[in-house]
């Protein structure tokens, strides 16, 4: 038997192709495979009551197809007052890395949660909120030096350091340092001299003055004292000792600078003055007698030779938490602090 369809169609038309239109496209959202929280690299500290610096996280994904995503922006939970923000940008085909940064201010101590949803994937990234550290150093009385110039101390472990820079344009036996203005002058001498920064005695009361190697070496300066009775410009080896006191040098140099942007440039990364050293960037005069890096940094002389051109040197900057250990020219003009005996 065979069955026949009934034609519906007019056998007398004339006969055409219909076209089907394919209207199937490649989807433009970002997708993922998958996304790893719990693998994410923290960079950065949140402590309490403490504006969010220089902290992000970065995360690890899985399959992404190669197209743009938005930005974003996820309030945290648990420990409010933190935002994490993800830039617009281009997934990578295949493996690749989202950053977010982490912006505000935590208002506790604790956990913050912050709840990823991205390319069709979801995880939570956790951070620790610390709580306020605690105070390191211990406020000591004032000292004065030659000229009537007071200064704050603080007790860090087993030593006393003056919380200042020195001011003084006088040796302890009330003989004069030579004040030297003048660039060339400056870049020739094998004795000891001082200079405001930028030759500007309105930076006197905040950063101190900026003394050559040869006012403190006592060889070079007739066996004279720079510093208060009592007190001394620090051996390498004496700074080593407040920096290991302090965690090491990674980690000193933020314990040892004053808190925000007032004086110091931003982002003054992992300043907490903990120790109350309370550094600030009084800059420094190079050899040829010229002036730089006021607002970025600080260096501080120490006793301690490298060679017959060079002394080792402390220093701290607005970028990084650190405390450098470098040494430079004898002629240079840095910062000075001093060390009880």
């Amino acid at each position: 038997m065979v069955s026949c369809k009934k034609e519906t169609s007019n056998p007398n038309s004339t006969n055409t192709t219909t076209t089907k239109t394919d209207t199937t496209t490649t989807s433009s959202a970002p997708i993922i495979n998958s996304i790893e929280c719990t693998s994410g690299q923290l960079t950065g500290i949140l402590k309490k009551g403490e504006v969010a610096n220089l902290v992000s996280v970065k995360i690890n994904y899985v399959g992404g197809n190669g197209k743009t995503y938005a930005a974003q922006t996820i309030n945290s939970t648990g420990v409010t007052g933190l935002v994490a923000n993800l830039l617009t940008g281009n997934l990578t085909t295949g493996n690749g890395v989202l950053t977010y940064t982490i912006s505000g201010t935590p208002t506790t101590a604790g956990t913050a949660n912050f709840a990823i949803a991205f390319g069709g994937k979801s995880c939570a990234i956790t951070i620790t909120v610390d709580d306020v550290a605690q105070t390191i150093g211990k406020p000591g009385p004032n000292i004065t030096d030659s000229e009537g110039n007071s200064y704050k101390t603080v007790t860090i472990g087993t030593q006393q350091w003056m919380a200042e820079n020195l001011k003084v344009s006088k040796y302890s036996d009330g003989t004069a340092v030579p004040n030297i203005t003048d660039n060339t002058q400056w870049s020739k001498l094998t004795t000891g001299a001082w200079s405001y920064y930028n030759n500007d005695a309105a930076n006197n009361s905040k950063y101190g003055k900026l003394y050559n190697w040869y006012a403190l070496s006592k060889t070079s300066n007739g066996n004279k004292n720079v510093c208060p009775t009592g007190w001394h410009v620090p051996t390498d080896a004496e700074w080593t000792v407040l920096t290991d006191y302090l965690g090491g040098a990674i980690e000193a140099g933020g314990k040892m600078k004053e808190v925000g942007t007032s004086n110091w440039d931003s982002p003054n990364a992992n300043a907490t003055n903990t120790s109350l050293f309370s550094a600030l960037p009084g800059g420094i005069r190079v050899s040829n007698g010229d002036y730089d890096n006021v607002g970025y940094s600080v260096n501080w002389w120490s006793s301690t030779e490298v060679g017959t051109g060079d002394a080792w040197v402390r220093g701290l900057s607005a970028t990084n938490g650190s405390a450098g250990r470098n040494n430079d020219g004898k002629r240079g003009g840095l910062s000075v602090r001093c060390l009880r005996d």
